[in-house]
C-alpha cells in the first residue's frame, strides 16, 4: 500500500487582504481516514493560530478568518516571515505533519508597483532612466532574495532582504529623481 504524502502549498493571491493554501497531500486508497485536519499559521507580531483545515481543497484566510478581527474588518495581512504546520490524525508513522515556511511580500510589492507605475520613463532623460530602472531591479532582486531565504529557512537572511527592499523603495519614493508623474 502506497504511504500518505502530507504537503501543503501557499498560492501567490497577488492582493495584501488573504492567504490561500492548497492540501497537495496524497491520500492513498485504502489508508486510514485522515481525521481532525489542522494547521497551525504563525502570523508575525500575532501568536500562532490553529485552524480546522479542509484536506484536497483550497482554504482562504484574511484577518477575519484567521480570528484576528472582526467580519466587517479590510485588514491587510502583515508581511513578514509566515510558518505554516499541517497536522493530520491518525498520527501515521512518517508524514503525520509537513511544515512550510514562506516570507510574504505582498505590501511590499504593493509598494513597489505603485512606484513602477508612478514612474514616467518617457519623459526622464537617458541616465535618471537608466538610474531608476537600475534601482527598480536592484530592489526586485532584493524581494526575490527574501523570498529565496525563507523557502530555505534563512529567516535571518529573509528580514535582512525585505528591509533592505523597504528601506530603498522608501528611498527611491523620497527622492523624487524627476521620473514621477
Amino acid at each position: 500500500m502506497a504511504d500518505l504524502r502530507l504537503d501543503i502549498v501557499i498560492l501567490p493571491t497577488y492582493n495584501a487582504y488573504n492567504l490561500a493554501v492548497v492540501d497537495a497531500s496524497y491520500y492513498p486508497v485504502g489508508s486510514p481516514p485522515v481525521v481532525e485536519p489542522s494547521i497551525q499559521i504563525d502570523i508575525p507580531g500575532f501568536n500562532s493560530i490553529y485552524k480546522d483545515f479542509a484536506i484536497e481543497t483550497v482554504t482562504i484566510y484574511d484577518m477575519y478568518t484567521l480570528g484576528i478581527c472582526n467580519e466587517d474588518c479590510q485588514v491587510k495581512l502583515p508581511d513578514g516571515v509566515y510558518h505554516f504546520k499541517y497536522t493530520v490524525n491518525p498520527a501515521y508513522e512518517d508524514g503525520h505533519s509537513v511544515d512550510k515556511t514562506i516570507m510574504r511580500v505582498d505590501k511590499l510589492q504593493e509598494k513597489f508597483d505603485e512606484l513602477f507605475m508612478r514612474i514616467d520613463i518617457l519623459e526622464c532623460d537617458i541616465e535618471i532612466k537608466a538610474k531608476a530602472k537600475e534601482d527598480l531591479d536592484s530592489i526586485y532582486l532584493l524581494i526575490q532574495g527574501s523570498i529565496a531565504a525563507a523557502n530555505n529557512c534563512a529567516i535571518a537572511q529573509a528580514e535582512k532582504l525585505y528591509k533592505k527592499a523597504d528601506s530603498m523603495l522608501d528611498s527611491l519614493i523620497a527622492g523624487e529623481c524627476g521620473c514621477f508623474s
